[in-house]
Formats: structure tokens, sequence, C-alpha cells
């Protein structure tokens, strides 16, 4: 009994530690045992033995206290996007049913948030130009309409 609670302490000791001495790469947290595959001061791609579910898990755990935090499940992947102000911009899990699976870790950057901007910019317009359109020919549709009933009162009246 003593030696199975030794172990028990050991083991908890052993990852309590390992996963306080967790890698990171621009403040996202990085699984560990991974194969870098390509690394730049943007952009962290590698792969892992774990399976897709096991990633989504361990994203799950590693992102739970953190706010602003999205997942999105696509047919190819899973999608982790932050919307904080984390330097960090998604985080992207492949999904091909196997082992093996990459892990793609982007840096947020002003090329996404500029155009992200500029498309709500745009959007705005397009509904407005979409609603006058609409107003234009629903002020034809009723001034023909009330022309019409005028002209059969006074047709009517004389």
């Amino acid at each position: 009994m003593k030696s199975a609670i030794l172990f028990f302490a050991v083991a908890f000791c052993v990852i309590i530690s390992g996963s306080a001495s967790a890698e990171k790469f621009l403040g996202a947290p990085v699984v560990p045992g991974g194969k870098t595959l390509n690394k730049t001061d943007a952009r962290l791609e590698l792969k892992t033995d774990l399976s897709h579910d096991e990633l989504v898990a361990f994203y799950k755990e590693a992102l739970k206290d953190f706010k602003d935090i999205k997942f999105r499940v696509w047919k190819n992947a899973t999608y982790i996007e932050d919307d904080g102000n984390r330097p960090w911009h998604s985080i992207t899990i492949s999904k091909t049913n196997s082992r093996g699976e990459s892990v793609l870790i982007i840096k947020d950057n002003w090329t996404w948030i500029i155009g992200t901007l500029v498309l709500r910019y745009i959007g705005v317009f397009v509904v407005l130009m979409v609603l006058l359109l609409g107003m234009s020919v629903s002020g034809k549709i009723i001034s023909s309409a009330v022309k019409r009933m005028e002209a059969k009162k006074q047709t009517g009246e004389s």
C-alpha cells in the first residue's frame, strides 16, 4: 500500500513539473514531444504522434482559463482562434483520422487585422446600398399604386 502511494506521489510530481515547464510559442502552449517541421518568428509547424482528439483535449485543457478563445471544428481541421490581444492568432490542428497529426501556430499580424476592418467597412456600405435599393423599389411600387387608386377615384367621381 505504501509503495502504491509513493508511486502515485512521484507520478504526480513528475506530471506537475512537466506541465509547469511546458514549452510555449508566442505565449501559446506547444504539445510536448512534437517534432518541429518549420519554425520562424511568426509561425510554428510541428508533427506529433497524438491523435486529433488527444490534441484538441490538450488545447482545451491548456486554454481553459483564457478568455476570447474560440474552437471551430471544420471538416479537415480544428481551428482555435484568439479574439483577444495575445501575440498568437490561431492554432490549427489537422484532422487526418490517424495518428501523427500536425499543429500550426500562427502569430497575430496587422494584415489580418486591417483585412478584417476593411471587410467590415465594405460590408456596411453593401448593406446600406441594398437597403437604399429596396426602399427605392418599394417607393416606386407604392407611389404607382397610389396614383392608380387616385385615378380610379377621379374617374369614379366624375
